[in-house]
């Protein structure tokens, strides 16, 4: 079985900043891609940024310059630092991850449970 745990939402003032946190735990072989998606009330889940095992990192043009993805594999954990916070990054943020559970087993995408940033005055 295998979890990925989020931490680290919650409620900022615009120009403000957060570190969201994912740590993936139970029975894992191997960790490809990880990422952060989001989802505002009405609108459909976007990417926000995804990390290969190398570190090779990927951003939604929304975020560019603003948010940072980093990942500790020893850790089997995704960060994101979000800077400059604007109201319009109000969503629940996933993380995702593609991970084998075993030497045999193909690759497969699992979600965290969803963290609320809400960015208000």
């Amino acid at each position: 079985q295998v979890q990925l745990v989020e931490g680290g939402g919650g409620l900022v003032q615009p120009g403000g900043s957060l570190r969201l946190s994912c740590a993936a735990s139970g029975s894992i072989f191997s960790i490809g891609a990880m990422g952060w998606y989001r989802q505002a009330p009405g609108k459909q889940r976007e990417l926000v940024a995804t990390i290969t095992s190398y570190g090779s990192a990927n951003y939604a043009d929304s975020v560019k310059g603003r948010f940072t993805i980093s990942r500790d594999n020893a850790k089997n954990t995704v960060y994101l630092q979000m800077n400059s916070l604007k109201p319009e990054d109000t969503a629940v943020y996933y993380c995702n991850a593609d991970l084998a559970s075993g030497r045999w087993r193909p690759y497969t995408g699992y979600w965290g449970q969803g963290t609320q940033v809400t960015v208000s005055s």
